[in-house]
């Protein structure tokens, strides 16, 4: 069967009732509320290098079949492909690394779907879709096209249409059918089993009372604190908040459910809150601050409140976003990642294929460390 290439200007430009036909198992950030929200607020917006090129396809009597989200980019600022290095060998290369072609999340490292097909289309849809993502690079001279965080299944479409794999390491907490929290806590041995449990006696020694909200039960008015919250743990660190006030109360009130928020109340004051969104089976965690230090509350409400809520609404994983090792402690395991890479100069291609050959070892080595540090029984 072939296609009609169309390429959109902003995910506002496909109308809902077209994105909602794309099967995506309710991944909150392959959304037309998601991508829109960010390149309408301005986080991801043509001025920030983000200039959205997303490619749908089309059958000959106009409907729908696939839509690949894609961005020229002039910068890797908040794409996290990891290719900080790459820019100044384009360059001793006599070539030049920007602009390239970017299938990801604006500041959203999450692993999700990249290929997006109607429910119904066939299985040639995806493979045409990362043969129009090619042809667009070429037509657009990107030195690449970088399909990031893609799922297991894209992973194997990628790498037989000769895509470079590289793997990547996040920490993730995989439910292995637990009846409560303190079912998995009996999953740890003793020593880490008491030290969660100091943890959450601390936060609630500390007088807090948390609460567990969706994004269509927050008003504009907590929304505010809530910002605040995400805000100043960015710049607390010299980094860029990306997303505005207007983004949140926007993604909040159209997400509703696919939005999960964990508050710490302190005198019927919002005090600290952990961002999260959910898909059919994925929590995510996104974003944390807190106006007071209290011992212990970052693992509350970043990671236990997640557990729990995972439990109770049957999820098979809580993916608490890139970085961090103290995850391990926690009871989140090295969890691969998987990234695309198409090259369109061959030297390039060949030296690209040579690097990540060698880091492969070097993160497996990693990950396999980290596995030896997990609080589990050893039986």
């Amino acid at each position: 069967m072939s296609y009609r290439v169309k390429l959109l200007a902003a995910a506002g430009d496909l109308p809902a009732e077209e994105w909602q036909q794309l099967a995506t198992g309710g991944d909150p950030f392959s959304s037309r509320e998601f991508l829109a929200a960010a390149e309408e607020s301005g986080a991801a917006s043509p001025e920030l290098a983000w200039q959205p090129l997303h490619l749908a396809l089309r059958e000959s009597d106009g409907r729908l079949a696939g839509l690949l989200p894609l961005y020229l980019r002039q910068h890797s600022f908040g794409d996290f492909s990891r290719d900080w290095n790459w820019p100044p060998t384009w360059q001793r290369a006599g070539l030049d690394y920007y602009p390239k072609l970017v299938s990801g999340i604006p500041f959203t490292p999450s692993p999700g779907p990249r290929l997006l097909a109607r429910g119904d289309a066939p299985a040639a849809l995806r493979p045409a879709l990362i043969r129009a993502a090619i042809e667009v690079a070429a037509e657009c001279h990107a030195s690449s096209w970088q399909c990031l965080f893609v799922n297991e299944a894209e992973r194997t479409l990628l790498a037989d249409a000769g895509l470079l794999l590289r793997r990547g390491v996040q920490f993730h907490w995989i439910n292995r059918g637990y009846s409560d929290f303190a079912d998995f806590l009996a999953s740890f041995s003793a020593e880490k089993r008491k030290k969660i449990r100091r943890e959450q006696r601390a936060v609630a020694e500390a007088g807090l009372r948390i609460e567990t909200r969706h994004g269509d039960e927050i008003d504009a008015t907590l929304w505010q604190a809530l910002h605040r919250h995400y805000r100043d743990t960015f710049t607390r660190y010299g980094n860029h908040p990306a997303f505005p006030l207007d983004f949140f109360q926007r993604v909040g009130r159209e997400l509703g459910r696919r939005m999960v928020v964990f508050i710490a109340w302190r005198d019927e004051q919002p005090v600290a809150s952990a961002i999260c969104y959910r898909s059919d089976r994925v929590l995510y965690g996104r974003h944390w601050g807190s106006d007071i230090d209290c011992p212990g509350l970052h693992f509350e409400l970043s990671y236990y409140q997640g557990i729990d809520y995972a439990i109770a609404k049957g999820l098979s994983r809580f993916e608490a976003g890139a970085q961090g090792e103290h995850k391990l402690a926690r009871g989140f395991e090295p969890s691969a990642t998987w990234s695309a890479f198409w090259i369109a100069d061959p030297r390039m291609r060949n030296a690209l294929a040579d690097f990540i050959r060698r880091e492969d070892d070097t993160v497996q080595d990693y990950a396999a460390e980290m596995a030896r540090h997990l609080p589990y029984h050893r039986e």
